[in-house]
């Protein structure tokens, strides 16, 4: 039976093995694939499936929920009171400003465009902006609906090939930034398409580094869709790679910085499908390719450069589920200051899910506490981050229940 002539999980009164079994065929995970990156086998998967075991404990359901990309728990539970979005956050204010400046059709205007340059300017700002701000979604939607539609102008009064391709390249950094402020918010239809548009904007600009970007953002939006999209996310970045690589001997930092983040994006797709060693050897190269770049380079989109190899071997750790590794490598890379305030947040909340794999939940609770301070718009639409409170919301301590319900209010996760 196709996917597609499923009962709805959504609507029908269904047990929650049958939920399960629908779910996961819609994410085209295979009860092998699923028992594995469970820690555990597919006739396990099996019978829960046919309803042999009893419903999991939550810890367990949130693991699952995390591997299915379930987008709010009661999908999995069918308990109607468990309305909790998961890798799904709440929708930002300016959601609807920045969907209106994509869907409209720019074509007959007596308003100039500005020049490539000028728009390079905007971004630059743009970006800057973004990582020093702990409210980052707020900022970048405020500038997002201008900058998309003088783009679009651009691209279409532009005179020349170059003019267009410079133009096509600026427009391709947009949708770029479009996809971090979209990302976790309740509109995937408007993701996909700003990442469709922004691949074939870098693909008409012909530029290595715009084209590196575009890809890098498509692989992610592509593993985050769950293992069914895997195979998808490596082909992207393996393509990118490959047209890249050749031109490493005289690129410049831009071009050296994204190969390194793709190679490292290879890395972290593998440690999804719980490969350790290409996932490790991945983060070894991107390494090598970090430490060719100056001591203070940072990557203004990927966040690439020499600090922010720490925390990606702490997330190559996590999520290979190896907690005393994750451990180990978090104590390493607090000696190494991230600057972006979403990046140092979202590090954070890596390291909290190594601490909550090791045993170590009050340490995990502390440690999403200074990613709340960091970026609260970071922690509020991170699944992980939401699981690890929850789960802790029922902890049998009553400190560690009181210290994750707080941090549960602060993210509307409960009533205050």
């Amino acid at each position: 039976m196709s996917p597609e002539a499923t009962p709805d999980p959504y609507a029908d009164p269904l047990a929650f093995g049958q939920r399960l079994q629908i779910l996961r065929t819609r994410r085209g995970v295979t009860r092998d694939t699923l028992g594995g990156l469970m820690g555990r086998s597919g006739s396990w998967v099996k019978a829960l499936e046919a309803g042999r075991l009893k419903t999991p404990r939550l810890d367990v359901m949130l693991r699952l929920a995390d591997v299915l990309r379930v987008r709010d728990l009661s999908d999995l539970t069918g308990d109607q009171s468990l309305h909790v979005s998961l890798f799904t956050g709440p929708g930002h204010a300016r959601l609807g400003a920045v969907r209106a400046a994509v869907d409209t059709l720019t074509l007959a205007t007596g308003r100039e465009a500005p020049p490539a340059s000028h728009l390079r300017a905007r971004l630059a700002r743009a970006w800057a902006a973004r990582h020093s701000s702990p409210h980052h979604r707020e900022v970048v939607g405020a500038l997002l609906p201008d900058l998309i539609r003088d783009a679009q102008l651009a691209v279409r009064q532009a005179d020349s090939g170059a003019d267009r391709r410079a133009a096509q390249a600026a427009l391709s950094e947009v949708y770029s930034l479009s996809q971090f402020f979209i990302a976790y918010q309740p509109d995937a239809a408007l993701l996909w398409r700003v990442a469709e548009r922004g691949m074939v904007a870098a693909q008409e600009s012909e530029d290595p580094h715009t084209i590196g970007v575009a890809a890098w953002l498509s692989a992610q939006a592509h593993r985050d869709a769950g293992p069914g999209h895997f195979d998808a996310a490596d082909a992207v970045t393996t393509a990118a790679l490959a047209h890249l690589t050749p031109l490493l001997p005289d690129a410049d930092d831009g071009v050296l910085a994204i190969t390194g983040a793709l190679t490292f994006e290879a890395g972290y797709t593998a440690a999804r499908r719980a490969d350790t060693g290409t996932a490790w050897r991945h983060w070894d190269r991107a390494r090598e390719m970090a430490e060719r770049l100056p001591e203070p380079y940072f990557h203004p989109v990927t966040s690439f450069g020499r600090a922010v190899m720490g925390a990606h071997a702490v997330t190559i750790a996590v999520e290979l589920r190896q907690g005393g590794e994750s451990v180990r490598q978090a104590a390493a890379s607090d000696a190494t200051p991230i600057p972006s305030r979403p990046r140092h947040a979202r590090h954070k909340i890596e390291e909290a899910r190594g601490y909550q794999m090791d045993g170590q939940p009050d340490v995990a609770l502390a440690t999403l506490a200074r990613a709340h301070e960091a970026a609260p718009e970071t922690i509020q639409y991170n699944g992980y981050a939401k699981t690890i409170i929850l789960e802790e919301v029922e902890s049998k301590a009553a400190a560690r229940r009181r210290r994750a319900a707080e941090l549960a209010v602060k993210l509307g996760l409960l009533a205050a």
